[in-house]
């Protein structure tokens, strides 16, 4: 820079200047010193001119920075979210059918429940009516009826036991009690099929 240098030169001046004996002062040439002031103020304003530029230029490019970390930023705070959203969704999609897989199986226990108490009650009605009539109709005169009602009645008990079996092995399954009555109780013929 022109500047420097004048200034450079002008300090050489004064290094190099006699020195006046017993004063500690120098012999300058004034016409030299100031011609050399002359061009510094004369280069001064073209000088500051150009640092004006490059403080201008330095902040033009700070503001473009600025702006685009600003963007940058922005832009991955929004792909963040969208990917949040997105996570979001499938996390409540996944919970939502979970939700339904429970709901759909123990509806199903509760049906497969109500269809072997259902069963239950048609067996003990159905061995009612075959006690009822094999206490009527066992008589002397009609050994053979009760001995097929007899048949009938052991069928029909295997056949409750076995339901009684399936009912208690469901509700099992689930970890839950559901509401049983006694008669859903495993009945043990002296063999564990555990």
């Amino acid at each position: 820079m022109k500047v420097y240098d004048l200034l450079d030169e002008l300090k050489e001046i004064v290094e190099g200047a006699s020195k006046v004996p017993l004063t500690g002062k120098a012999l300058l040439d004034t016409d030299d010193i100031l011609e050399i002031i002359n061009e510094v103020i004369s280069a001064l304003p073209s000088e500051l001119e150009r640092a004006q530029f490059i403080t201008d230029e330095r902040n033009r490019l700070m503001n473009e920075a600025e702006n685009e970390k600003n963007m940058i930023i922005s832009e991955a705070k929004a792909q963040a979210e969208a990917l949040l959203d997105r996570d979001d969704i499938t996390t409540k999609a996944r919970v939502r059918a979970e939700e339904i897989i429970a709901n759909a199986d123990m509806q199903s226990r509760n049906l497969k429940m109500r269809t072997f108490e259902y069963l239950d009650n048609v067996m003990n009605s159905m061995l009612e009516r075959v006690e009822y009539a094999s206490r009527v109709y066992t008589n002397d005169m009609y050994e053979n009826l009760k001995r097929s009602f007899d048949q009938i009645t052991e069928t029909l008990t295997d056949n409750k036991e076995e339901i009684s079996n399936l009912a208690y092995q469901e509700s099992r399954k689930g970890n839950t009690r559901d509401t049983l009555d006694e008669n859903f109780l495993p009945i043990n013929d002296g063999t564990d099929e555990e």
